[in-house]
């Protein structure tokens, strides 16, 4: 091992007491005990999970059993995930929001730097009561609790948790609890929906914090955003022999041309199948059994017309 490093003791909570990890600043908002409100606590432990390939997209949250975040999602399954832009003015209130043992209405206080708005979920639910998200948001996710999974549906408050305990969602420690989030909305300001749909600068690139956290027993810390840099994919372009052999993987008995497979040499190695999957979808949605040139520009003249309909 290179002299440079040093085998760090791993403790609890490694990813701050032993280690330096990237994490974003958000503020989660849950409905209060009674349903009347909404309390907000600050996180970082916030991961995507499903990603692709399943019938819903979800994200992770860690936290404390016992924080009024945790009480919120076991008591009403619904959470609002509020991507806060980085602030020297409003790091001190979320740094108060984050303190552990507060009771919701003593959080509330340091809640004079942010205004809470009607959710999505509200809007096109209003008999039904929802978290707020935070006017100041860059980004908010709107999630529901998958209570089914790993059988923690009968998950509820308690004083304390002596388990037995789950292994991925609910109660999954004495202490600790993770819970599994359905993504109901993705909310973007409008600056930077325009950026994600119609392409991403320097200039509208999201000034989110990616390195926040609590140590040395004394400080939270925050890094500033600084603006990105890019750096262009490279351009290689696959052969037509890698082409015909993910081709020839798919599960499918749906066939392709050369002619065909040599239209997707210049699509990136990564997204290769998935977007040879999306050409068998359309063909088993159109009766067709062997795809050529011409169902193939058929595909991709779809593609564009979807994609001018998103902008």
């Amino acid at each position: 091992m290179n002299k440079d490093f040093k085998d760090v003791r791993i403790m609890d909570n490694f990813y701050q007491s032993s280690s330096f990890f990237p994490m974003p600043l958000t503020l989660i908002g849950t409905l209060n005990e009674d349903g009347s409100g909404t309390s907000y606590g600050a996180y970082s432990l916030v991961f995507p999970y499903y990603i692709a390939g399943k019938d819903y997209y979800a994200m992770l949250l860690e936290c404390r059993n016992t924080s009024n975040t945790a009480k919120g999602i076991l008591r009403h399954g619904k959470c609002t995930i509020n991507f806060m832009p980085f602030s020297k003015k409003n790091f001190e209130a979320h740094v108060h929001m984050g303190f552990p043992g507060d009771t919701p209405s003593e959080k509330m206080k340091n809640l004079t730097a942010f205004h809470p708005v009607k959710s999505k979920s509200e809007e096109l639910n209003p008999k039904e009561k929802f978290p707020y998200i935070l006017d100041e948001a860059i980004q908010v996710m709107e999630c529901t609790w998958v209570r089914e999974l790993d059988g923690a549906e009968n998950d509820k408050v308690e004083e304390e948790y002596n388990g037995p305990y789950h292994n991925f969602n609910g109660i999954t420690s004495k202490f600790g609890a993770h819970f599994i989030l359905k993504v109901d909305h993705i909310l973007l300001k409008e600056e930077y929906y325009d950026a994600l749909v119609n392409g991403v600068t320097q200039k509208n690139f999201a000034p989110l914090p990616t390195n926040w956290g609590y140590r040395d027993s004394k400080y939270f810390w925050c890094s500033d955003f600084e603006k990105p840099i890019a750096i262009g994919i490279p351009d290689r372009e696959v052969d037509l022999s890698s082409v015909r052999y993910a081709s020839e993987r798919l599960q499918t008995d749906v066939q392709f041309t050369d002619d065909a497979l040599k239209m997707l040499v210049k699509v990136p190695r990564p997204f290769l199948k998935l977007v040879l999957q999306g050409c068998v979808n359309w063909a088993n949605e159109n009766n067709c059994k062997l795809i050529t040139e011409r169902e193939m520009q058929i595909i991709n003249d779809k593609r564009s017309k979807e994609k001018g309909r998103t902008k």
